[in-house]
């Protein structure tokens, strides 16, 4: 497993994986901000990208999958 691996971000993921454009995850970026400086309750970026129709139920499922992967050794012990 690569060191870099384990360092991924959601958004980056999805990304990566074609789900959603870098413009896309910008805006939940500011979204995200937003709601914070307001306090407002802290939203995930999957949930903001769920909530905008950016990404369906199945593709945040596979972005987490992929993130647990790369949070595991060998072993399946979290790191």
């Amino acid at each position: 497993m690569t060191g870099e691996c384990y360092k991924k971000r959601f958004g980056t993921i999805a990304v990566e994986k074609g789900f959603i454009t870098e413009e896309q995850l910008a805006e939940a970026i500011v979204m995200q901000v937003s709601d914070d400086m307001a306090g407002k309750e802290h939203r995930l970026i999957g949930t903001i990208l769920f909530e905008q129709g950016y990404l369906n139920a199945k593709q945040v499922d596979v972005v987490l999958r992929a993130m647990e992967v790369c949070t595991k050794d060998p072993l399946g012990r979290v790191l």
